[in-house]
């Protein structure tokens, strides 16, 4: 074989691999970011121990999610005004899921998922915990309110699995 024909078969096979992977990703959407700035693609919030102190603190002041658009409402107005939180809101309201039926499918994607998750996808499967908790609280007792606490014991089992040592 000639290193020509190697390269115009690697040049053609690259875009092919890479779109079926995005097809694979637990989180696509990460991966169609709308605000314009390269560095939110496939965005991540957590990238130190501070990081994950502040998503704690985040967490902790009482913000939630709404579940219309996704936006998050943090209530302490100093760490709101965190420039450092635009990535999170960003993960709220474009790459999370926020339908029952995206959540779900998310859940039978992590119960085949093999190996450890990512950092992105591991935080990002927290935060969609958070999410579906936030729901299961505010959703009237019946069978709606039961396939959301499904839905959340399932990423709860698959927060389990991927913490577990092998």
């Amino acid at each position: 074989m000639s290193p020509l024909w190697i390269l115009s078969l690697s040049a053609l096979m690259c875009p092919i691999s890479s779109a079926s992977h995005w097809r694979r990703a637990l989180y696509p959407s990460a991966f169609r970011v709308k605000r314009g700035t390269p560095a939110l693609f496939n965005p991540s919030f957590q990238k130190s121990v501070e990081d994950a102190n502040l998503l704690y603190e985040v967490l902790w002041s009482g913000a939630y999610m709404d579940t219309e658009r996704g936006t998050l409402h943090i209530s302490d107005q100093e760490l709101a005004s965190l420039r450092k939180l635009e990535v999170l809101d960003v993960l709220c309201e474009d790459v999370l899921p926020r339908t029952l039926s995206e959540i779900q499918r998310l859940s039978a994607q992590l119960a085949q998922h093999h190996g450890s998750l990512r950092m992105e996808d591991f935080e990002r499967t927290v935060l969609t915990m958070v999410f579906t908790a936030q729901h299961v609280q505010h959703t009237n007792p019946g069978h709606q309110r039961e396939l959301w606490t499904n839905t959340l014991l399932q990423l709860y089992k698959a927060i389990k699995v991927d913490l577990r040592p092998e």
